[in-house]
């Protein structure tokens, strides 16, 4: 009976430990925000249904939208290598392709029509000082310029493939990985390092990084982290009310607010848990199995006590 004692004993500590010390630290040490399930309330709602047709006409032409972003499923590469288009913006503009399923349809909208406040970077880039924010908005094409916004986030929905087809890897690739690098998946923000055969291109390539990074570093005021240990550092909860709005936790940051979907979100997570814990699916598996066997040796054991010892109590 003393064995089964200490065992409840140490169990009961390690559940207390467990369950509530380690929790309760964790809120101390990092401010807890409520999600707000990427619904963003503070945008205006969509009162417009629009048409594919048209908004490809002004995707493609007042909306100038070609101008710096790639649409590679309509054939239209970027204006700009990834480099270069850091120097002139600050950032890399995302492709178009799979906007329309990455990217909430209200915050499209908004970011469109102002996209300081649809990013919440007013802060930043305060107009009334002259400092515009490197997207231009978009100033109508002589119509209803709420009409003509909701043809061209229609046009992008219409092209965009299904929500359920976004990968993690997508996700995570337009959202994040323009900014935040994962060296755990040899990504950086201009796209995978490759495996280079010789040296001097893989120098050429890093350079490249570097140069990109410079561009960011000054536009955003300092450099993204690297984000391949983030998950397990700061916890899915944290990572995802801070996509959905960086200026809960830090106030006045350079950070825009992404504006993805909930199911994007969980995407973005997802490719982080598999890029911060490459064996988490295995070792859980594995996990099971021992805690399996412990059980079924603990069972042993006692029953093997019993039989040695049962002539001497």
């Amino acid at each position: 009976m003393k064995e089964l004692l200490i065992l409840a004993i140490v169990t009961v500590f390690s559940l207390i430990v467990y369950y509530l010390v380690e929790p309760f630290a964790h809120s101390q040490m990092h401010k807890h925000v409520e999600s707000e399930h990427f619904a963003y309330a503070d945008l205006p709602a969509l009162t417009k249904s629009g048409d594919a047709s048209r908004g490809k006409e002004l995707v493609m032409g007042a909306g100038a939208c070609v101008g710096c972003h790639s649409i590679d499923v309509e054939g239209m590469g970027a204006p700009m290598d990834a480099v270069s288009s850091a120097a002139a913006y600050g950032v890399n503009p995302p492709d178009l392709s799979n906007a329309g399923a990455i990217y909430d349809a209200k915050f499209l909208n908004a970011l469109i029509k102002n996209p300081a406040h649809a990013l919440m970077v007013e802060h930043k880039f305060d107009v009334n000082k002259g400092e515009m924010h490197p997207m231009i908005p978009f100033y109508g094409a002589g119509g209803d310029i709420d009409q003509e916004i909701a043809d061209m986030v229609t046009y992008l929905q219409f092209i965009a493939v299904k929500k359920d087809e976004v990968t993690p890897e997508m996700a995570f690739e337009n959202a994040c990985g323009r900014c935040h690098s994962v060296k755990y998946e040899k990504w950086t923000q201009i796209g995978t390092k490759p495996t280079f055969k010789y040296k001097k291109d893989e120098l050429a390539f890093d350079i490249k990084v570097l140069e990109y990074q410079d561009s960011l570093r000054s536009y955003m005021g300092t450099l993204p982290p690297d984000l391949s240990m983030y998950i397990r550092s700061r916890g899915e909860h944290y990572i995802s009310t801070f996509i959905e709005n960086p200026q809960t936790y830090l106030e006045g940051t350079s950070m825009p607010r992404v504006g993805v979907t909930a199911d994007t979100a969980e995407k973005v997570i997802e490719y982080l848990e598999d890029s911060g814990d490459t064996k988490r699916h295995e070792r859980e598996e594995i996990g099971k199995n021992v805690m399996i066997y412990i059980i079924i040796f603990a069972i042993f054991a006692l029953l093997w006590k019993k039989q040695v010892w049962r002539d001497l109590h």
